[in-house]
């Protein structure tokens, strides 16, 4: 496994426009280099030809060619192209990834034992694990909110978090772990329909509206696709969940519930992460403290009774 040398600083805190954004891959915001009207054409191709945006900067730009402010049109909000680009970035890791799971069926059955002597009737509950497929799920959940996938999924996360995720995944694919994505936001339905561990509807941090709703989810399942079989893939995501809890800092996501939910990641400054993996240490910290201290206290009054024992039988 190549590991990339030097480090990565990053932060939900962290603006897009803070520094210049690049794709490792030539995209439709890589065409915004010209002079005159052509960057202000790519520059609104690229954002998509909002329909505001067009009227604000392609109406009066036009109709006044000879007389264009360059400076005016270079300082088109980069913001925006960039988040356009990292939206697309983040989509191509979550297209190119398997959404199957393992989950835990169980089934229950009648049976006759015998118990000394008597035989007895009873029911036995068979647990057993079968592959599921929950490619269905999100394209469900976006069809509900009257959305795309692209702008489910992705558009539904934290701008902040975004970025920091974007950095996150090219760090981890510079490393050589092949990183993708299962599953980023969920409404409180598409939170229903999930299996396996998994919190309440609304209180996901995926996107549940006790966390904010659509555009402050705060978490997504990242896995490993290298390897030809199932097995191969979770081995490798095995690697690189290891490998984010010994570069969390530099990475700027952590894994909130470790090998309990091992895919799920957040921001390491956000609450979840705080409430499972911070305050656990605190709580531990505190409690050991305070058990040294009781017993760092013991010790001096059985010392200072030591001693006046010692006293009365020199006196003696």
């Amino acid at each position: 496994m190549r590991e990339k040398r030097g480090k990565w600083r990053f932060s939900t805190r962290h603006r897009v426009q803070d520094q210049p954004f690049r794709l490792p891959e030539s995209t439709l915001c890589d065409e915004m280099e010209g002079e005159g009207e052509m960057i202000l054409l790519r520059a609104m191709r690229c954002l998509g030809w909002g329909g505001f945006g067009a009227l604000l900067f392609t109406g009066p730009a036009l109709a006044q060619q000879p007389s264009l402010d360059m400076s005016a049109i270079n300082a088109v909000d980069e913001c925006m192209v960039a988040e356009i680009c990292i939206d697309r970035y983040l989509l191509a890791f979550y297209e190119r990834t398997p959404k199957t799971d393992t989950i835990k069926e169980t089934e229950k059955r009648k049976a006759i034992v015998k118990k000394k002597g008597k035989s007895r009737i009873v029911t036995i509950t068979i647990t057993k694990l079968v592959d599921e497929d929950f490619t269905w799920k999100d394209p469900k959940a976006a069809e509900r909110m009257g959305m795309s996938l692209a702008d489910y999924v992705i558009g539904g996360m934290d701008v902040g978090f975004k970025t920091t995720l974007y950095h996150a995944l090219h760090a981890l694919d510079e490393a050589g772990f092949v990183p993708g994505i299962t599953s980023a936001f969920r409404d409180d339905y598409r939170q229903s329909i999930a299996t396996g561990l998994k919190a309440s509807n609304d209180r996901s941090y995926h996107g549940g509206n006790f966390r904010g709703g659509y555009g402050h989810g705060l978490a997504a399942d990242i896995v490993s696709v290298n390897g030809e079989t199932r097995a191969q893939r979770y081995l490798a995501s095995e690697q690189m969940w290891k490998w984010i809890d010994a570069h969390e800092k530099e990475l700027g996501i952590g894994r909130p519930y470790l090998d309990v939910d091992a895919p799920h990641v957040g921001p390491l400054d956000g609450k979840e992460y705080a409430d499972h993996r911070l305050a656990p240490k605190i709580l531990h910290a505190e409690a050991r403290t305070k058990r040294h201290g009781i017993v760092h206290h013991d010790h001096t009054v059985a010392k200072r009774a030591k001693t006046a024992k010692s006293g009365k039988a020199g006196s003696a």
